[in-house]
């Protein structure tokens, strides 16, 4: 078998690059209500007579819409870690479900989503290669996670000023403008929530709790990693030709260890050995326990005093923890991984119904940072990470154009993919403008044999 190279998946994964922009789908059209009708029935039915979705919840124009509105911007999305913006004056530029935002460390040290739009003529106060110092589109890397710093915000189209934290500053020539006062002229602020040192934005401003409110069962379960602390230290951009929830189901699944992941995770955690958890409200969790081989040479490197992954085991973990990788995705895509010596975290940015933006990284603590072989320790991890998501975007594209063909036939789900079940279960009672287990009993969870 050929193995591609990372240049040429990342190419045909390209939006711009799709056969399937040039052709039509071979599947009928359905309505919006026909499509949350199909969710609703398989959401259903029990998880032993489990099957995929109509391709048209992974094609539809008009159903992704819906879950923009009904999904995403109702509810809170992580856009970043603190880590990534740790001074006054960092700022990342993101562009989230049609709104261009600027994520900043302003004066007063707090955190803020702002919109980039200026408020006079509705200019992008960032523009993506106009070549203004320090306001070009700042995307993360490996040399400068923080990726941009400024002691204030400027418009390039008429030099409208504004402060850290949105404010408008200075606006030449506008004397002239009856009644105009410069505190009604503030950019656009969103609803702005940091957890656990993640910075999660509300865009409707409607979400119904609280970001601690609706992750409080998962903090004491990830506690041991202190994630507020923590450093970004290896971050990737991918651009992706897939729908979202080919995405995350392909996530947090693990039966496709066994077959996309034959060489690398099923060596370490095979598939039949992985379960899922019983059915939450606000998330879903699985675990991927290594293999009895695999724990007995882990036991043996420490007890020479050895490391055995990239970095040191984070102190404070128990033995499951180490032994395992914890898959979580917490409703609706702050989607992560806990692993003994680091935390790998996705954004997903949903862009149509069939692209993506994805932003994987990798989050250690900061003494790890410290290690004098640090360098190398962070390129090995990171390459690592890189491999793996490869033959993830691999299958991914594939199983995109697929859903466009005659020859897709709506599968039936092996129980190694409860999470694919429990996400068309969330989707289902998001329609119902409800929760999973809210009005329905909670399914239960799998145990480990």
């Amino acid at each position: 078998m050929k193995t591609l190279t990372e240049t040429q998946i990342r190419e045909a994964c390209r939006p711009d690059s799709s056969e399937r922009g040039q052709i039509r789908s071979a599947q009928p059209e359905l309505s919006l209500d026909e499509i949350i009708a199909e969710v609703e029935t398989c959401s259903q039915l029990p998880m032993g007579e489990s099957q995929t979705l109509p391709p048209q919840a992974y094609t539809s124009e008009t159903y992704f819409n819906w879950e923009v509105d009904h999904v995403f911007k109702n509810d809170w999305f992580c856009l970043a870690h603190i880590s990534q913006i740790p001074t006054i004056g960092d700022f990342l530029n993101v562009e989230a479900f049609g709104e261009p935002l600027i994520i900043i460390h302003d004066k007063d040290n707090e955190i803020q989503v702002l919109s980039r739009v200026c408020p006079h003529r509705a200019m992008d106060i960032m523009p993506p290669g106009l070549g203004y110092d320090g306001h070009t589109l700042a995307t993360p890397s490996d040399e400068h996670p923080a990726c941009g710093n400024t002691r204030f915000l400027l418009c390039p189209y008429h030099f409208w000023t504004f402060e850290l934290d949105g404010a408008l500053k200075a606006c030449a020539e506008m004397g002239q403008a009856e009644g105009f006062k410069r505190e009604d002229w503030s950019l656009k602020s969103f609803c702005t929530e940091v957890w656990n040192g993640f910075i999660f934005v509300n865009l409707d401003g409607q979400a119904p709790r609280s970001v601690a409110e609706q992750y409080a069962v998962l903090n004491e379960e990830l506690e041991p990693w202190d994630l507020a602390n923590m450093k970004l230290v290896a971050a990737n951009e991918w651009d992706c030709n897939f729908n979202w929830k080919v995405l995350a189901e392909n996530f947090m699944e693990s039966y496709h260890h066994a077959g996309a992941h034959s060489k690398t995770l099923q060596t370490m955690m095979p598939a039949r050995d992985t379960w899922t958890e019983g059915e939450k409200p606000f998330h879903i969790r699985c675990h991927l326990p290594m293999k009895q081989s695999l724990r007995d040479e882990i036991h043996q490197l420490e007890s020479e005093g050895k490391d055995w992954e990239s970095f040191p085991a984070i102190p404070g973990l128990s033995d499951e923890q180490r032994m395992e990788w914890g898959l979580v995705m917490g409703f609706p895509l702050f989607t992560f991984v806990t692993t003994a010596d680091s935390f790998i975290w996705y954004r997903i940015l949903p862009m149509g119904p069939d692209r993506l933006k994805l932003l994987t990284t990798i989050l250690v603590p900061s003494t790890s940072t410290q290690l004098p072989d640090f360098e190398k320790r962070r390129a090995e991890s990171n390459q690592a990470g890189i491999d793996f998501h490869l033959e993830d975007m691999e299958v991914c594209m594939a199983v995109q154009r697929g859903l466009y063909t005659s020859g897709y036939q709506r599968g039936r789900l092996s129980h190694l993919e409860m999470p694919v079940w429990l996400i068309q279960r969330f989707l289902a009672a998001r329609a119902r403008d409800t929760w999973p287990t809210f009005d329905r009993p909670a399914a239960p969870g799998q145990q480990t044999s």
